[in-house]
């Protein structure tokens, strides 16, 4: 079903939708572009998507439909798997005799409405939508899901309480092994794990109480209630995770760690689980990691400016280290890995030591570390030397033996790329002397530290401000405004002759698409350079704070700086950043 180009401007011109004026610079500017005239007017803004869909519909003689406010039967809305709907923004609405009515933003998408039509066994009838829609319908995925999985986790935690006895007796390892295996277990779990995955958590936090246990997701960074079940269940979760990854059922007075596999909808997850023991029992924590998450770059992970350019050239040096610090779960390993992808060409040998390998990237020889049977961080890394690599990283810098290895590696002719737990890049300099480093090598390898953590992005239904003299105030207490301010201006953000008055920022507006205003997630970084002043700094054993005033003087942006950059931007808002860098 292909739009005539042509009858679609004739409709367009003939609506007055769009001036004249507007109409010809559109024409000529989709010629240069060689774009479609729909898409160039679209992303000009000169026409509203809904507006354009409803012409295209009219063009092509279908109905246009708009599900904005359309409650969408449970049965019909399944015929079409969440991850096909979402990836390729179709959505069945309706069924009727003649077929099935689907909603789509490109009714030209022939290989999945014949997808859809060998799945259903129906006669597909396509009808245009736009965006809003399709969103509004994804989201009654996740609440029909959502009440699905509360109906199941319900219904089979009360047969679970019945069928056990009392949580004070202890139970046999055969006990365990058959509770684990019971069907409302494995439901039960099987139910987290799903709702999990649909609500893009990181996390799954399984938490037993005095009386109850509760189930918790961490989702864009924060935890949020998922369910509550009877305390009696937790026995039986407790033993069906630990089944699922090869951890000691009888074992609950110390920690354990573990990991398994999953794949749902062609998607490869896998999940690290760690149990602890609590007061009132086994506490469980899984970690979800997609495997073929990809398709990131420096630009879209919030990298910019000058950071950005320091980032491409430590990355065409030979030699030396590049490091990412930052507390747990700040996307450290996600910018290390999109910096492996810009180096990953046929004529490098990429070799990595991880823990756990959280994504799989062809052409690259991926070790995972196993201290259980001595393959720890560092016999990994010195066994990799001896593998002729040209690149190397090294999931993590933990101790004073993989430090040394990870110095010598890169003094010996080697570029590797690692991560380090601290709070500033100006940090990575005192806790590689706090393990062990010489600081004339840390000045000899380091060639730049990144820093990072993760801010909550805002939808696109956010509402504009301008701050208060009050609120540009207490903006001033922490962050220097006209330094600020020339970062902005340097990278044309704000005009040459804008104030603060005259800068917008943006409030999280609650939507069909977000219940907070907010969905997944950006870095906030702070790039540090290892410049010859810096060295001496280094050498002369300066301060952390003295490295930072330095670093700053030479132009680094700090994440704080960068946080407010971002809220300029309208990427974030700046109680989102003050809430992640708190200083």
């Amino acid at each position: 079903m292909q739009i005539d180009e042509e009858q679609l401007k004739k409709f367009i011109s003939e609506s007055g939708l769009v001036s004249k004026t507007d109409f010809n610079s559109v024409i000529k500017l989709a010629e240069i572009k060689k774009q479609k005239f729909g898409d160039a007017l679209l992303s000009e803004g000169k026409i509203l998507e809904t507006d354009l869909k409803r012409m295209e519909a009219f063009v092509l003689g279908i109905p246009f439909i708009s599900l904005v406010k359309e409650k969408i039967d449970l049965s019909v809305l399944s015929l079409i798997p969440e991850p096909i709907a979402r990836n390729d923004n179709i959505v069945a609405y309706k069924k009727t005799e003649k077929g099935l009515e689907v909603a789509m933003l490109d009714v030209d998408d022939l290989p999945v409405i014949d997808f859809i039509k060998k799945r259903s066994g129906l006669k597909i009838l396509p009808r245009l939508t736009d965006t809003i829609s399709i969103k509004a319908v994804l989201m009654q995925y996740r609440k029909s899901l959502q009440a699905e999985f509360s109906n199941i986790i319900s219904k089979d935690s009360a047969i679970l309480t019945s069928n056990s006895t009392s949580n004070t007796e202890e139970k046999s390892e055969l006990e365990l092994k058959q509770m684990a295996e019971d069907l409302p277990v494995v439901k039960i779990v099987d139910s987290l794990i799903t709702h999990a995955i649909l609500q893009n958590a990181s996390d799954i936090h399984i938490e037993p109480g005095e009386k109850d246990l509760t189930v918790r997701y961490r989702i864009d960074g924060i935890l949020h209630d998922a369910m509550t079940l009877d305390k009696n269940a937790g026995a039986g979760i407790t033993a069906r995770i630990k089944v699922l990854s090869n951890l000691k059922l009888d074992e609950k007075r110390l920690p354990q760690d573990g990991r398994f596999k999953k794949e749902q909808d062609g998607e490869k997850i896998s999940f690290r689980v760690s149990t602890l023991p609590t007061f009132f029992g086994e506490k469980t924590v899984m970690r979800i990691l997609k495997e073929n998450t990809h398709g990131f770059s420096l630009e879209s992970l919030g990298f910019h400016g000058e950071g950005l350019e320091r980032i491409h050239t430590s990355l065409t040096q030979k030699t030396g280290m590049v490091l990412a610090t930052g507390p747990t779960g700040s996307g450290k390993t996600t910018t290390l890995y999109t910096m492996l992808d810009i180096l990953n060409r046929p004529e490098v040998n990429i070799s990595t030591v991880e823990d756990p390998i959280e994504y799989q990237m062809p052409r690259v020889n991926q070790t995972q570390v196993k201290p259980e049977i001595g393959l720890t961080f560092a016999n990994g890394l010195r066994s990799l030397l001896r593998q002729d690599p040209d690149i190397i990283m090294v999931g993590e810098i933990r101790d004073g033996e993989t430090a040394g290895l990870a110095v010598n590696a890169s003094l010996t002719g080697h570029l590797v790329l690692s991560t380090i737990h601290t709070n500033s890049a100006a940090g990575a300099v005192p806790r590689l002397i706090d393990m062990g480093v010489e600081p004339f090598l840390i000045t000899a390898t380091v060639k730049t530290i990144i820093a990072q953590r993760l801010v909550r992005r805002l939808t696109s239904t956010k509402e504009k401000y301008f701050l208060s003299p009050e609120e540009i105030k207490n903006l001033a207490r922490v962050v220097d405004l006209d330094r600020m301010l020339a970062f902005l201006k340097a990278e044309k953000l704000v005009g040459a002759n804008d104030t603060w008055e005259k800068i917008p920022f943006y409030k999280p507006v609650k939507s069909n698409d977000s219940e907070d205003g907010y969905s997944n997630r950006v870095g906030m970084h702070e790039v540090l350079k290892v410049t010859p002043t810096i060295k001496d700094m280094i050498i002369s054993g300066k301060s952390q704070d003295d490295i930072e005033a330095q670093a700053k003087k030479e132009g680094m942006m700090t994440m704080l700086e960068d946080g407010v950059y971002q809220a300029v931007l309208g990427v974030t808002t700046l109680e989102e950043v003050f809430r992640v860098v708190s200083e």
